[in-house]
């Protein structure tokens, strides 16, 4: 799937709930399912300043696609979702792709109604990170 079929995919799944508190649960119920990072990754390189919580993200090359890693303090589970959402639509893509992708799907599913504008800026900086790893390994494959 490409990006913007991710996306698409999480706003038809976003618009099976009428209710805000669904659509916050259902970011919870995503970041339940991301797989654990290593404690190892969690470090203060890894960690995205701008979130209320402690939110760690990592990414790696493999066959010229970049896979990310993410997770938060267990009492952030909404930032785990978030990171989550984030992994699903940019994971496994290439590196110039993440760079440029055009992450529409945030205001589509409501994103501004559902979190404190304290989350929305950390979920903009964890965006501006996996951007950032796009960059930095489009850079190194060119």
């Amino acid at each position: 799937m490409t990006i913007n079929e991710k996306q698409d995919e999480i706003i038809e799944e976003f618009d099976l709930f009428d209710d805000q508190l669904d659509k916050t649960q259902y970011i919870i119920d995503l970041g339940k399912k991301l797989p654990p990072m290593p404690e190892s990754a969690r470090t203060d390189e890894n960690r995205i300043m701008g979130c209320q919580s402690k939110v760690w993200v990592d990414a790696e090359l493999k066959d010229d696609r970049l896979y990310f890693y993410g997770d938060s303090e267990p009492t952030a589970q909404i930032s785990k979702g978030l990171v989550g959402l984030l992994i699903r639509v940019l994971s496994g893509e290439k590196p110039e792709d993440v760079a440029n992708a055009d992450l529409y799907f945030i205001p589509r599913v409501g994103m501004g109604n559902l979190i404190t504008s304290l989350r929305a800026g950390g979920l903009a900086s964890m965006i501006e990170r996996m951007k950032a790893y796009g960059r930095t390994y489009a850079n190194q494959t060119a």
